[in-house]
């Protein structure tokens, strides 16, 4: 598996790449050391991609890199997000489709208006890869399709959206 192809929202990436590159650049190591562990990603009978696995072995990789979590008192957001290091927070979505939006359209918004990030980063698989996965997470195109549908200002904060393949 490999890391596909990048989206940025209001500069999202430009940030990274200018006022933070070292943090872009360990993003893309653990990003393509935990796809490397992963192999095909296939389960042990090579039927279908285990989303669990997957998720395991980006923590792994992330709090490796020291990354950790935000526990915020936010009204009316769920008050944590799983990685955050030097105000970037990463969401590892391999998972549950239904957590992609709110992530997106809520969580990233909330610690980005609370001042706690200054970007926010979601790893989706690409419809390639969520086509093997037997959870059925949401998966990078369509995302990215709700997103560029929302227009210029939604959601108004820089994301980095990242699609892995198998």
């Amino acid at each position: 598996m490999k890391m596909a192809t990048v989206y940025s929202c209001w500069n999202g990436l430009e940030f990274l790449l200018i006022r933070k590159p070292e943090l872009w650049t360990e993003i893309k190591t653990i990003i393509n050391t935990a796809c490397g562990q992963s192999g095909s990603g296939l389960d042990e009978e090579g039927l279908c991609c285990n989303s669990l696995r997957l998720n395991n072995l980006f923590r792994m990789e992330l709090l490796r890199h020291e990354w950790g979590d935000l526990n915020k008192n936010i009204p009316g957001c769920d008050t944590q997000t799983d990685f955050v290091k030097n105000r970037v927070a990463i969401e590892v979505q391999f998972g549950k489709y239904s957590f992609v939006a709110y992530d997106l359209f809520v969580k990233h918004l909330a610690f980005y208006i609370g001042d706690h990030i200054d970007v926010g980063i979601e790893i989706l698989p690409m419809k390639t890869l969520q086509s093997q996965m037997s959870s059925g997470p949401s998966y990078y195109e369509g995302e990215l399709y709700n997103v560029v549908r929302q227009g210029r200002g939604v959601p108004a904060v820089p994301l980095v959206i990242i699609g892995i393949e198998p």
